[in-house]
């Protein structure tokens, strides 16, 4: 996975982090979060505060 597939990151965050509230999640955390996932290959430079949106938006819908 890369930083750009937002939904399947979404998917792996809300089945390794079931209780978390995505919408109380910091970007800090939720940064070292996608890449601690397993099969995540990704540079952490090219993470930027839009992906990261565009992740936690992601996540919301899939546990909304």
């Amino acid at each position: 996975m890369k930083w750009t597939d937002t939904l399947d990151i979404a998917i792996e965050l809300s089945e390794a982090h079931p209780d978390v509230d995505p919408t109380k999640i910091n970007f800090v955390d939720l940064m070292n979060w996608v890449m601690a996932l397993p099969g995540f290959d990704d540079d952490k430079s090219r993470c930027g505060e839009k992906i990261l949106e565009a992740i936690q938006g992601a996540w919301i819908e899939e546990v909304s």
